[in-house]
């Protein structure tokens, strides 16, 4: 357990680099898998980049399941190794790891059965994408287990402290990942399905290399008998604590994907544009969600520990890190755009509405990183509701939007609605925060 890092002790700033940083480099790797498919898939062109694209809104949808128990896994852990109480610890260890298994069989046989009207929800109208989105699906299903069981073990590891091992262990991943692709998609001339061949090999070797690690290091907050000894009222706290995150999650990729079928009613190309450009978008809000992740875990620990002056301390060196983020991002994608886009897809069609994308969403990305600092916040002091709440309306106004801009100016429009409503999302959760920072209330137990 040495590598564990005491978040009660040493200065905060480097306390929270030497966290964050792991848990950043990790977050960057679960992006790159889908990244990486994208640009070997791109080169097979826009179709299929519409099927991966299309299919991949339920690797997505499945976060918000693996909320249920990754959340509160992470909240409950950090306490209470805050607390210096190793039996909670590990039972919530335990408890979360056996909800994300049920949870992961049952999404399994969802998918598998229900592949057919899923895909055909989004209203293809091309029986090529329609077959290679449906054959891309039924593979990542077949790896779903392992979808679930990383992000999980990752949270479980970063609120103990140790946000190094999960970071190695998916780089570990992500190489297999880069070699198989290319080697499968082509060499073997599989295309999409290769693409979903390499990141279920990927997925799988990463849970594997977590267990190996886990058993090698004797780590005493995993020796405990899954499925035994079952503590339902651990159960209750954990999904109570994960439910608002997962509702949050699920709801976002469901607006996402009534978004998507806007977006399909312009064509391949758009759904292309999207696609990748989201993917590229991806790098910053995965920065910072790993901050997020970094301050929930040290959030925990120190509320676990009463060290209230800490917690403060680290929201505002999180807050003005991002803030200085978002200004970077927000020059990248306004002015780099056609260059960023047209590493990714050559075509001249795609590179033009995929920058324009990039262009729009660029102006939103301050409140984007304020978004998720300040819910990372919300969540590490076991309060994840009031976000959840608030990112859910604003998120829900995108569906109107999108259909009543895209009338008037095509597809921007579209891209238009997202940007306002991080816009307000960004601007809401941080004047909330400020309220109860000031007045106390967000230290009052649930």
């Amino acid at each position: 357990m040495n590598k564990n890092i005491d978040l009660t002790k040493d200065n905060i700033s480097k306390t929270l680099i030497k966290l964050s940083l792991p848990i950043m480099g990790t977050s960057f790797i679960q992006m790159a898998y889908n990244m990486i498919d994208m640009m070997w898939v791109g080169k097979i062109g826009s179709d299929a980049v519409a099927a991966v694209g299309t299919a991949g809104f339920f690797p997505w949808l499945a976060m918000a399941f693996i909320s249920i128990s990754k959340v509160g896994g992470e909240v409950k852990v950090s306490q209470n190794i805050g607390k210096k109480d190793a039996e909670k610890a590990m039972l919530y260890t335990k408890s979360s790891l056996e909800i994300n298994i049920l949870l992961a069989i049952i999404y399994t046989l969802v998918l598998i059965i229900l592949k057919e009207p899923l895909i055909g929800f989004f209203n293809l109208g091309d029986e090529n994408v329609i077959s290679m989105s449906e054959n891309y699906l039924i593979i990542i299903a077949l790896g779903m287990i392992f979808t679930f069981l990383n992000p999980v073990l990752t949270a479980v590891f970063n609120g103990m402290g140790n946000s190094k091992t999960p970071f190695f262990i998916n780089t570990f991943g992500l190489i297999v990942n880069i070699i198989l692709d290319p080697l499968l998609i082509f060499n073997f001339e599989l295309g999409v399905i290769g693409a979903a061949i390499a990141t279920t090999l990927a997925q799988m070797i990463v849970t594997l290399s977590f267990i190996f690690i886990i058993i090698k290091e004797k780590n005493s907050y995993f020796k405990f008998k899954l499925f035994k000894n079952i503590d339902f009222d651990a159960y209750k706290k954990l999904i109570d604590l994960g439910i608002p995150v997962a509702l949050q999650n699920g709801l976002f990729t469901i607006i996402a994907m009534i978004i998507g079928v806007v977006v399909a009613s312009f064509g391949p190309v758009a759904i292309a544009a999207q696609k990748v450009g989201s993917q590229i978008e991806s790098i910053s809000w995965m920065v910072c969600e790993g901050i997020a992740s970094a301050l929930s875990s040290f959030i925990g620990q120190n509320y676990g520990a009463k060290e209230i002056d800490r917690v403060e301390k680290g929201c505002g060196i999180a807050l003005l890190f991002c803030t200085a983020l978002g200004i970077l991002n927000t020059f990248l994608l306004v002015w780099f755009s056609n260059e960023i886009f047209a590493l990714f897809i050559n075509e001249k069609d795609s590179i033009e509405k995929g920058a324009s994308y990039l262009t729009i969403i660029g102006y939103s990305q301050v409140f984007m990183c304020l978004e998720i600092v300040v819910a990372g916040i919300f969540r590490g002091l076991g309060k994840p509701l009031i976000p959840s709440v608030i990112m859910i309306i604003l998120t829900a106004i995108r569906i109107p939007m999108a259909y009543i801009l895209s009338n008037y100016i095509g597809i921007d429009g579209v891209w238009w609605s997202l940007t306002i409503s991080s816009i307000l999302k960004g601007i809401s959760l941080y004047l909330i925060f400020i309220y109860m920072i000031k007045t106390k209330i967000i230290y009052k137990d649930n």
